[in-house]
């Protein structure tokens, strides 16, 4: 089977031989095309000026294989914004790539339900000592094993130099060459889905990485100075430039076969037209893709704009499936570290509130004021949403890596404290994210890294210790220059996940009971899922620190709670009448059952109900 999305940019084979090249460049009148066709200097031709800023032609001498740039007026050489390989890095030639040279053998393949979803996030660079598309996919049948059923993806996307988070890609239809080919990329999707497992991807549309991006030498309408983001001008999302992102979510998942994307921090896009950017993707995708694929899209949303998740009458999702929720880890983070700077302030001292609330209501912001944004209204009503538009975590890239230090949680809490939250996550009704290396209680770091040009460089390095200047700890100048630097290749390095500590007792002890979770969610969890996320839901306090959560799957069957947080046991409860689903500490059941709920402890009750099995 062959698989190709065609575009309407960039280097498309023609079915007659030769390669058509678009390049929407309005601000020029004269574009020229330099091919690599072979030893010497590069054939120069211009391209054909035509309507709407576009230019373009068919070349007969071209080919895959070929390499190519555009030349501007001033004599600025540019790589293609829709170049589907950059074989030099985001400076170098594009290369024209065929789709159809890459035979896929995974045609029965349609997705899985999103009600079977347990994400795993991973950095391709990070997740395996050799950093590679097909280094990674030599691991994927261990995460089968695991129980997870989806990999996530940060950012593959062309990016300067040879690390990144991925968050700084500017080409974004070319997976960057430090990971391999677009080939090995397919072959990492193949191989994933004959494990089992989907294939999501992180993409980036609210804003291009600082060195590599040279639209604005000849389209600065993809730009407009009217919002402000972090990155600078926001994107104009209108005409040719609505396309360019549209195709890119639809190459992903036609060509790449990618079952689902994850769009980052869309509360920077900034689209005034109706239908929104965002709802138009989602439309488009809906509608190109065929009705057996199972395909999932994503969100981060720091506003919490419930709209994006609203379902139809038959409880299918109008636009989006889900949205990873900030508010569940940050209260789950304040409960066991009582942090509460930058926006763990939010939610202390009512941590457990917001927990409640989100492990009922999805978000735990739904337009009350935030301290943390100077007192502004965040967030929806969400309450009618079912809980699987809500994904939860404990930990991810972001939590771990916009740390000075990069600490993971098992370096900030204690195990049993953080295996309990684990617990908590792995079992709730919202399907849960794990960070790579999270499974087996990982306690090395995830920094940030990057690898900017000279002119860069320095000022990175600078604003990062900047960045965290005006926190109490890195006052001091000494304690600021032990933050790790980004731009160091040692940054990166201790960052790659150790695949031999899972070995080790404890680390393997950990790993066992991840697995052991993850059975009984597949087993227990998911069948009345459906159920579960859509009906009857409450919390109740039973501590400063802890609570009592349960969820009626109808027919008289119960999923329940009993979660403490606190440094000391609870006494005078009802015991439970439910059979134990899991404990989060040996004996905790049990000294429940004697209205007692242990310290740090997390344990979860599943009653089937009349007629059904347990």
């Amino acid at each position: 089977m062959q698989r190709r999305h065609a575009m309407p940019f960039g280097a498309e084979l023609d079915p007659e031989g030769g390669v058509d090249f678009r390049l929407w460049a309005p601000d020029h009148d004269g574009i020229t095309l330099e091919l690599e066709v072979g030893p010497g200097a590069p054939a120069s031709l211009p391209l054909e000026r035509r309507v709407g800023g576009w230019h373009a032609l068919r070349v007969p001498a071209a080919a895959a294989g070929t390499r190519y740039r555009f030349r501007l007026p001033d004599g600025l050489a540019v790589p293609d914004p829709a170049s589907r390989r950059q074989p030099e890095g985001v400076h170098g030639p594009s290369e024209v790539i065929d789709p159809a040279a890459f035979v896929w053998d995974d045609h029965a393949w349609h997705g899985r339900p999103w009600a079977e979803t347990v994400l795993y996030e991973l950095h391709i660079g990070a997740f395996t000592p050799e950093g590679t598309f097909a280094a990674a996919a030599e691991r994927l049948p261990e995460l089968a094993r695991l129980g997870v059923t989806a990999v996530e993806l940060m950012p593959v996307a062309a990016f300067p130099g040879e690390r990144n988070w991925g968050y700084d890609g500017v080409a974004l239809f070319a997976p960057t060459a430090a990971y391999g080919t677009p080939a090995k990329l397919k072959a990492f999707v193949a191989a994933a889905h004959r494990a089992g497992l989907m294939v999501f991807l992180d993409v980036v549309y609210n804003h291009f990485g600082p060195e590599g991006n040279y639209l604005h030498a000849y389209a600065r309408d993809f730009f407009t100075a009217a919002h402000a983001t972090p990155w600078g001008d926001a994107i104009q999302f209108g005409g040719a430039v609505r396309d360019f992102y549209a195709h890119n979510a639809l190459y992903w998942l036609e060509e790449y076969n990618i079952d689902g994307l994850r769009f980052d921090a869309v509360h920077a896009i900034h689209d005034t037209a109706q239908p929104d950017i965002l709802h138009e993707i989602a439309a488009r995708v809906r509608a190109a893709l065929p009705h057996e694929r199972q395909v999932h899209l994503v969100l981060e949303n720091d506003a919490n704009q419930a709209r994006y998740l609203e379902r139809d009458p038959a409880g299918r999702p109008r636009a989006y499936v889900a949205q990873w929720n900030d508010d569940v880890h940050h209260a789950l983070h304040c409960l066991l570290t009582d942090e509460e700077t930058g926006y763990y302030a939010d939610y202390q001292p009512a941590a457990r509130d917001h927990l409640g609330r989100c492990l009922t209501e999805g978000f735990a912001y739904q337009g009350e004021r935030s301290a943390f944004r100077d007192g502004e209204p965040r967030g929806e009503r969400s309450a009618h949403l079912p809980l699987t538009a809500f994904v939860g975590f404990l930990q991810n890239h972001d939590q771990i890596g916009n740390r000075a230090h990069g600490e993971r949680l098992t370096r900030l809490a204690g195990a049993r404290a953080v295996q309990a939250a684990q617990a908590l996550l792995l079992l709730a009704p919202a399907p849960p994210l794990l960070f790579m290396g999270e499974e087996y209680g990982s306690r090395q770091p995830f920094l940030f890294f990057c690898d900017f040009g000279p002119d860069l460089a320095a000022s990175v390095t600078a604003g990062r210790r900047r960045e965290f200047a005006r926190f109490a700890e890195f006052a001091d100048p000494q304690a600021a220059a032990r933050i790790p630097d980004p731009q160091a290749a040692e940054t990166f390095d201790r960052s790659r996940l150790d695949w031999d500590a899972r070995t080790a007792h404890e680390h393997a002890a950990w790993l066992e009971e991840v697995r052991r979770i993850l059975a009984l969610r597949q087993t227990v969890i998911v069948p009345r899922l459906p159920a579960l996320a859509g009906g009857r839901r409450r919390w109740t306090r039973l501590g400063e620190r802890a609570l009592y959560a349960d969820w009626t799957a109808g027919g008289g069957a119960l999923l329940s709670l009993f979660a403490n947080f606190g440094a000391e046991a609870i006494a005078g409860l009802a015991p439970p009448r439910a059979p134990l689903l899991w404990e989060s500490a040996p004996g905790a059941a049990a000294a429940l059952g004697t209205g007692r709920l242990a310290h740090e402890a997390v344990i979860w009750f599943w009653d089937p109900g009349e007629g059904k099995e347990a």
